[in-house]
């Protein structure tokens, strides 16, 4: 057995780690991956053990790391692991680590700097007014450029994460209140973030200029509460308040609640892969009800591109309410065709080329009995790469399907998100490098179709996508990316030091 200091050992452990990646992405190869959960609560005498169950209800939006701070009214308190919520805050020795009445905490899917321990939010600096915590939701396209220029001038980066930046940037402020110093640091930073942050004193909520991530206030026995979506106040019998606004900064202490909205009003621009993907089915965001507009997606795919079949089959469970609109629409039966074992993970997951063969069947597998003999249409919310729909394809028509029609409950994914969702450049995507009739002979079905943009905005209640005002960020189907992608510009090459980082932990 190799010594794990040897750097032999730690080549032979990353190239192993990298096998169980390259075969996780063939398997979520049609999946977009989540971006992050932030939760946080004033005032509670059980802070801790509220923010570990919303933490529980926002899961789904990152599965790979996990942390919670709390403040006690003397000292701060930080419990940061890799892993579910579950994991390890289910234990209640952990949450006995987390004495107070305030706390923050937050789930990552890493989008930026690898899954790392120093990496896990919430992540916490002592400033010369006392702690900080912060857990972002998002991601900065300036974030590069910006850590560059704060090493130049001294600072010393202990994570890769592009969070770090605004700890940093609120530590080099010269202005006396906190509040005002936490504004000149947003005030330097652009793309897409919603921020939960502690201090000795408050509790501080973000939400970018145009709303791209969501947050939403809420209320528990009189103690206010900031969180990624309303799934985590049901979880814990809070009530919802209201959406912070998009350029709004909400501040709780023990004088109360205070609003601050530093930026000049601009059209929101909330992220439409929200409603798509993201969110939990039972959350409410925007006003809508995620479920309501899944099946409304459905529905108009079933205008839009409907063929006669037997069964409306849901790819799971992404697939389900979009699947369940399309039946109700089109008349044609719902049957569960596909049945997901949801106890299948990466743990369980050899990168040996027989396995990789099985590779579907472990997460999916035909129900038969459904669809043996029948013209089915399959449904999923989405398609990247293609290489899971593939393979589903192929599930399907070897349980005996006789026709396998695929429909996708959004348009044609065309360019890179650079505000949190974890897709691949252009060239792995499946639309942008081949046509449809080319996807569809990849994919081996008999015919494919996307809703289209106009019929996404119209299950949105809009009359369709306005150009020159688009009511939702859709820049993965558009290119029209709302905000400047500052990093994406640089002809400077990411500093090696990123990675030697990432490398060494």
């Amino acid at each position: 057995m190799q010594n794990p200091s040897d750097p032999a050992g730690q080549l032979d452990l990353s190239l192993d780690l990298n096998l169980g990646i390259e075969l996780q992405d063939d398997l979520e190869g049609d999946t977009l991956r989540e971006e992050c959960g932030v939760f946080g609560i004033f005032g509670h005498p059980e802070a801790a053990a509220i923010t570990a169950l919303g933490l529980h209800a926002l899961q789904h939006r990152g599965q790979e790391a996990a942390g919670i701070v709390s403040f006690d009214g003397s000292r701060f308190h930080s419990e940061r692991r890799l892993g579910l919520v579950g994991d390890t805050f289910s234990r209640r020795e952990v949450i006995e680590r987390l004495p107070g009445i305030v706390a923050v905490g937050h789930v990552r899917y890493s989008t930026t700097g690898a899954t790392i321990l120093r990496n896990v939010q919430p992540l916490f600096a002592e400033l010369n007014a006392g702690g900080f915590a912060v857990g972002h939701n998002g991601n900065l396209t300036n974030g590069l450029t910006l850590r560059r220029e704060l090493v130049k001038n001294g600072a010393m980066m202990q994570s890769t994460t592009d969070t770090e930046v605004i700890l940093h940037l609120v530590a080099q402020s010269k202005r006396s209140r906190f509040i005002d110093r936490f504004i000149e640091a947003l005030r330097a930073i652009e793309g897409a973030y919603s921020l939960v942050s502690l201090t000795n004193k408050k509790l501080v909520g973000a939400r970018d200029p145009l709303g791209i991530r969501p947050l939403v206030l809420g209320d528990l026995d009189g103690c206010p509460i900031l969180t990624s979506e309303t799934c985590a106040l049901d979880m814990i019998g809070a009530k919802y308040v209201r959406d912070v606004e998009p350029g709004e900064i909400v501040v709780f202490d023990e004088e109360g609640a205070h609003s601050h909205k530093p930026f000049p009003p601009k059209p929101p621009r909330p992220c439409i892969f929200e409603y798509i993907y993201f969110s939990r089915p039972d959350s409410i965001v925007g006003g809508r009800s995620v479920y309501e507009v899944r099946k409304a997606f459905g529905a108009q795919l079933a205008r839009e591109s409907h063929v006669e079949v037997d069964v409306v089959v849901p790819v799971p469970d992404s697939g389900v309410p979009a699947a369940v609109g399309y039946s109700q629409y089109s008349g044609v039966p719902f049957e569960l065709g596909i049945i997901r074992n949801h106890y299948v993970g990466r743990t369980f997951i050899q990168p040996t080329q027989s396995v990789r063969e099985l590779g579907v069947r472990m997460k999916h597998s035909a129900n038969r009995a459904a669809i043996e003999g029948k013209r089915i249409i399959l449904i999923d919310d989405s398609l990247v790469r293609g290489t899971t729909s593939k393979k589903i394809v192929r599930m399907m028509r070897d349980a005996g399907a006789r026709e396998v029609h695929f429909r996708l409950a959004s348009p044609p994914i065309l360019y890179p998100d650079y505000y949190g969702i974890d897709l691949p450049d252009r060239g792995g995507l499946l639309a942008a490098t081949h046509t449809l009739e080319e996807m569809r002979d990849i994919i081996g079905a008999d015919s494919l179709a996307f809703l289209s943009i106009d019929g996404l905005y119209r299950a949105m209640g809009e009359p369709g996508r306005d150009p020159a005002n688009p009511k939702f960020s859709d820049h993965c189907f558009t290119g029209a990316y709302p905000t400047h992608l500052t990093d994406q510009t640089q002809v400077e090459p990411q500093p090696r030091q990123l990675s030697l980082l990432a490398e060494a932990s």
